[in-house]
């Protein structure tokens, strides 16, 4: 891998500001990764070398004629295959475009263009983002690059993401976040995945799963990327705006949540061993932890297996936009809109005022710690031949939904960062959760285990196409 992936966005900016690198230096090295990586990965379903090409050389003119530099200009960067991109169809996972009106960009891609990002392409999503493992009968489903002999799932349901950033072919890559689907791909490909609080970040121009749920995210290869980018999108100050990754917190004054109970229960071998492991490495260098019972938990799960809000949500969003597109839907989806259909009002009402309720009394108990943290995902990325059978399928993708949606059913922010490998030598998350509104803090605490705990690059290397390799 090129030795300026080894950067971080912070110095890459520098060097472009300083035109010691130029945005078509990065989009052909990003071309090269993608070239040897994408047959045996497969993370985008449109790729366009011309266009990015195009954008690199703009990028370029705008520095040579001495214009301001935005945080991210000339960064390659992937969009996931939900958001409106012009030149680029729609498909949102399903096996024929969307309709136009679906092509039109909303505020976080213009926002991205307006920095003069270098878009590589759209990645690869489950159909409708309803799934959490990655897999789309209608698509070739990407594989995991941590993968051995036996192909692995790359979590979804931005199934793409994570391998664009593992692959070499982006530096962040963006995605959606319903019910854990920026968080699973982070965890299962050893990226930071950021759920950012529902409503801070427009959903403009982006297919919905669940208006109720639905939060735009992103995956980098670090905490400090992740602060980065962030940062950028919200203030957009230029290079100069340090106020993230700046930040210092004293390690001793931190004490993170811990719920014992079902957000480590049945976990594969090594998960849970892992993320206790790192949370030992923290102790030792003097973060406190506290016991902190969030029975909540154990009332949301349920409406979450029966459904939730997506399903019913997703249902109507199709009989009413979409309907010609539901008979090719995937059968793992089929029978959960038909349970959708039959739903009542009054049960979709009572869900959403348990939600409400639920939301409020989790939100107090973390006024009592930093943030509240779990494994990200709770197995280890199963091979596509294991899900095969709909039953093993369905118990799989339950099962790696289940601890990011606490965040998104209970309002909150969270993020998802590589700790070290299961028995299977496949990537663990540690997952960090916050009240809504409190991103930047979340953040915060997530830079300072970062500084602590090192990357994943200093923990357990990179996955490099089907080659792992420290770099």
């Amino acid at each position: 891998m090129h030795h300026f992936w080894s950067k971080s966005l912070a110095e890459l900016a520098v060097e472009i500001s300083a035109g010691k690198l130029s945005a078509m230096d990065l989009c052909e090295i990003a071309q090269a990764h993608h070239q040897q990586s994408e047959l045996s990965n497969g993370a985008y379903i449109a790729w366009d070398p011309d266009s990015s090409v195009k954008q690199a050389k703009a990028a370029d003119t705008y520095v040579n004629a001495g214009g301001d530099l935005s945080p991210l200009h000339g960064i390659p960067i992937s969009v996931k295959d939900l958001y409106g991109l012009s030149g680029f169809a729609t498909y949102a996972g399903t096996p024929k475009r969307l309709p136009t009106k679906w092509e039109t960009e909303g505020p976080i891609v213009r926002e991205l263009k307006d920095q003069s990002c270098v878009i590589m392409g759209k990645t690869h999503s489950v159909e409708f983002a309803f799934g959490g493992l990655g897999v789309n009968p209608h698509w070739e489903s990407p594989r995991n690059p941590w993968s051995g002999s036996q192909p692995r799932v790359p979590g979804g349901s931005s199934s793409g993401a994570g391998v664009s950033l593992s692959t070499g072919s982006a530096l962040v890559a963006f995605g959606t976040d319903t019910a854990g689907s920026v968080r699973i791909p982070a965890s299962m490909t050893a990226n930071v995945g950021l759920k950012t609080s529902k409503g801070r970040w427009s959903t403009a121009g982006i297919v919905p799963l669940s208006p109720s749920l639905d939060t735009v995210g992103l995956l980098t290869r670090t905490v400090a990327d992740a602060a980065y980018t962030f940062s950028a999108i919200e203030s957009n100050n230029g290079l100069s705006d340090p106020e993230l990754n700046s930040k210092t917190i004293n390690l001793n004054q931190l004490c993170l949540g811990l719920c014992d109970g079902l957000l480590w229960e049945d976990c594969s071998d090594g998960v849970a061993e892992t993320v206790s492991g790192a949370l030992n490495e923290l102790n030792q260098r003097g973060v406190k932890t506290r016991s902190i019972a969030i029975a909540e938990f154990d009332q949301i799960y349920p409406l979450f297996q029966r459904g939730g809000l997506a399903a019913p949500e997703l249902y109507s969003f199709l009989r009413r936009e979409l309907p010609q597109w539901t008979d090719t839907l995937d059968q793992k989806i089929v029978q959960r809109m038909e349970d959708a259909a039959e739903l009542r009002a009054s049960e979709y009402i009572d869900r959403v005022e348990l939600i409400r309720r639920l939301s409020a009394q989790v939100a107090a108990k973390l006024q009592e710690v930093d943030v509240l943290v779990s494994p990200t995902v709770p197995i280890t990325p199963p091979t596509f031949e294991e899900i095969e059978d709909i039953k093993c399928y369905r118990r799989a993708n339950l099962l790696s939904l289940r601890n990011t949606s606490m965040a998104n059913y209970l309002g909150l922010c969270a993020i998802s960062i590589p700790v070290g490998l299961d028995k299977q030598a496949m990537p663990v998350g540690l997952q960090l959760m916050a009240p809504h509104g409190q991103d930047r803090r979340l953040l915060e605490v997530a830079l300072a285990l970062e500084r602590a705990l090192g990357t994943a690059r200093d923990r357990i290397g990179l996955a490099f196409g089907k080659t792992r390799v420290i770099v």
